[in-house]
């Protein structure tokens, strides 16, 4: 989840096409700030900490739902779309069709609460269907998911992208110099999830994928909470960007995102005795 919210962070900036389509940025610019993108994705991991494989598919997508409009009602100025903040605050919040990028945005934390891919792809597409129940929602959901599921089980890049490719008909021919004089302000997973997975592809390193995610233009914060997302998988994430990222977090946000770190690493290690 760290690559997700520090994406989410160093992006925002320059959300809007508000930068300049390069690399060579502070990677923590003065406005650099959590928004929805890292609530979201904090809360989806809440909701997953108390989800088993064997529960029903209504009984996981109500424990999401509870947690998107708790957490989303906490705070509720985060930067949210307008079909998003109005299921929020709907007397009975039913799914709305959205194909926009939110449910990529937030899935990370299932490809790291779960240890088959065909249960990540379930969760992935649960936590999707809450509200982003458009095939497209639940594509970019389920992608960006089994991404970060194969990076951290050690496959190549190659393997990653023959598998986006294959699985969900993303083409991901373009490189990101030709996606870059091009590319603009876009919501849509069919428009944001194969240029983060671009991203991550040609990024040498966790920073450089930041760098090269922040550098498309474009919905800056959640394509480079997507990227940094398969990145923190492929690569790890730098212990001093950690620390980063637990200081622009709030007391409550970042005592999320320690109990799922820990129950994370507790289970990394029982399955490595």
């Amino acid at each position: 989840m760290y690559g997700a919210i520090l994406g989410d962070i160093i992006g925002s900036p320059y959300e809007f096409d508000r930068g300049d389509k390069t690399k060579d940025f502070p990677l923590f610019g003065r406005d650099a700030y959590f928004t929805d993108d890292s609530i979201m994705t904090l809360a989806v991991a809440e909701a997953f900490m108390d989800v088993s494989k064997d529960d029903s598919d209504e009984a996981i997508m109500e424990k999401v739902r509870e947690s998107l409009l708790k957490w989303g009602r906490k705070y509720p100025f985060a930067g949210y779309g307008t079909s998003f903040l109005g299921w929020l605050y709907d007397d009975d919040p039913m799914p709305y069709g959205s194909f926009g990028n939110g449910s990529a945005m937030r899935v990370s934390p299932v490809a790291w609460l779960f240890e088959e891919l065909e249960t990540v792809l379930r969760m992935a597409r649960l936590s999707a269907e809450v509200t982003h129940n458009h095939p497209e929602g639940i594509k970019g959901a389920q992608a960006t998911a089994a991404a970060i599921f194969l990076a951290r089980k050690g496959a190549t890049k190659e393997e990653i992208k023959d598998y986006a490719e294959i699985m969900f008909g993303y083409d991901l021919s373009r490189s990101c110099d030709e996606i870059r004089p091009f590319y603009r302000h876009v919501e849509s997973c069919m428009e944001t999830v194969p240029e983060a997975i671009t991203a991550f592809l040609e990024g040498n390193s966790f920073e450089d994928v930041i760098r090269t995610a922040v550098s498309l233009g474009g919905d800056a914060d959640t394509l480079t909470a997507i990227a940094g997302s398969i990145a923190e998988g492929f690569y790890g994430v730098p212990e001093e960007l950690k620390e980063e990222c637990h200081k622009r977090l709030n007391r409550e946000l970042d005592g999320v995102l320690c109990v799922v770190e820990d129950a994370v690493e507790f289970s990394l290690k029982g399955r490595e005795v």
